[in-house]
């Protein structure tokens, strides 16, 4: 183990599909959330050829040199490709895998170097990955991380796993939980028994923060309120996060709006990017319309039309029976699209219902002579789920065995990326 570098803080880096957490571990907060975006100028790319074959080959080199060189990342990023047409946004990350690889390895570079300001070769380095990443995806970020880099260790860690363990700061950690994920670009059901995750249990729903926010927008175009269509995503991804939250009875919430709305319609003031000019529109029905898909998804769906309490339960079904009670009593929740008003609250009376039902059913089925001892449900929400895997990950990096678990670049250049496969679970922290 290379003292010298653990003897600094472990880089934390959580890759999302909408955003990228990065800090140092040790840390309760990430030092910077942006967009995982990358912005290449792709004027370079396009470059006129020369005549000679040496001015060809000197072109081609310098075009792409600087097209390595003129890139950017985050919210920098998206300013870049509206003020010019020359930079293309690509998002590398799609449904949580990492898809563009050429576009993580420059967003990786800007991170470190640009953000952070570190040198690798100087920080062990944590990273995360979803729960159903291939395993030669973690090869790849392997070499990306030993090769370009040159990093002194490496661990990748799933998600879940680390939304569990951010509850160490709790007297009494459970490793055992279900860990609902609900990030901007997909939502996973992941139950975890003693840190290990039952691969075979996992379920994903395909609605996540991005379909909250295209559904806000369709509601809103539809109404006819008064958004420049260039401006629609931006206008609705921030009604979302500003206004949004969960109701008990979509019935009810709608008389409440039909009787006072002066009281539930919010007035929204934006400027046009391309004139400048002010415009304003309400905000009115897509409040709590926007969240409830996670409950009633046929409002929004054709394709899918399982609530997420009946996912949640399916999945703590399929798992063994001696963890299902423990699995019921620690479900929790993680990121950015779990923070609406009161949603743990619906999530825990929904599943509360679904269980008691079938506890319910059983009992008449044995004629009432079995009384089954009632399940604890209980939904944990905490402040932090918003970056609860980063959070986690800064917890696990500021052990002491946090550093024997990682792979080194010794092991690395001895047996080469397959090592990155595996990842060993922490087993004597629990």
């Amino acid at each position: 183990m290379d003292s010298s570098a653990a003897s600094r803080p472990a880089v934390v880096i959580d890759n999302g599909t909408g955003f990228t957490k990065m800090g140092f571990a040790g840390n309760v907060e990430p030092c910077y959330i942006i967009p995982t975006v990358v912005a290449v100028n792709e004027s370079f790319l396009n470059q006129p050829r020369g005549t000679g074959k040496s001015n060809n080959w000197l072109a081609q080199h310098s075009a792409g040199v600087m097209a390595d060189l003129d890139f950017f990342i985050g919210e920098e990023a998206v300013a870049r490709s509206r003020s010019s047409s020359t930079y293309n946004l690509s998002y590398p990350i799609q449904h949580g895998q990492i898809e563009n690889w050429d576009s993580m390895e420059r967003f990786w570079q800007q991170c470190i170097f640009n953000y952070l300001r570190c040198d690798p070769e100087d920080h062990y380095f944590l990273l995360t990955e979803s729960p159903l990443t291939p395993p030669e995806n973690r090869e790849y970020t392997g070499e990306i991380m030993f090769e370009t880099f040159n990093v002194p260790g490496l661990y990748i860690a799933v998600q879940p796993v680390l939304a569990l363990a951010a509850g160490y700061t709790t007297s009494k950690c459970e490793m055992t939980g279900v860990v609902v994920d609900v990030g901007d670009g997909g939502t996973h059901v992941v139950p975890v028994a003693d840190g290990y995750v039952i691969g075979s249990s996992i379920k994903s729903v395909p609605i996540a923060g991005k379909d909250v926010t295209h559904f806000i927008q369709q509601l809103m175009r539809e109404r006819g309120e008064n958004v420049p269509p260039e401006d629609s995503f931006e206008v609705a991804r921030k009604v979302k996060e500003m206004y949004c939250y969960t109701c008990s009875d979509i019935v009810k919430e709608y008389n409440k709006h039909d009787r006072e709305p002066s009281k539930y319609i919010k007035p929204w003031r934006g400027i046009k990017p391309k004139t400048g000019a002010p415009y304003s529109c309400e905000v009115g029905y897509e409040r709590f319309l926007g969240p409830e898909i996670f409950f009633n998804p046929e409002i929004y769906s054709n394709d899918f039309d399982t609530p997420l309490p009946a996912v949640i339960d399916k999945c703590i079904q399929s798992a063994p029976i001696d963890t299902r009670r423990a699995l019921y009593k620690n479900i929790v929740l993680s990121g950015g699209s779990t923070m609406f008003k009161d949603f743990h609250r619906r999530l825990q009376r929904d599943l509360k219902k679904i269980v008691d039902a079938r506890i319910l059913a059983s009992e008449a089925r044995l004629g009432g002579e079995v009384k089954t001892q009632p399940i604890e449900v209980n939904v944990v929400s905490h402040p932090i789920q918003r970056f609860a895997v980063w959070f986690g990950g800064s917890v696990l990096a500021s052990t002491p065995e946090f550093y024997a678990a990682c792979h080194t670049k010794a092991e690395y250049e001895e047996y080469g990326a397959s090592i990155c496969r595996t990842n060993p679970v922490f087993k004597g922290m629990y």
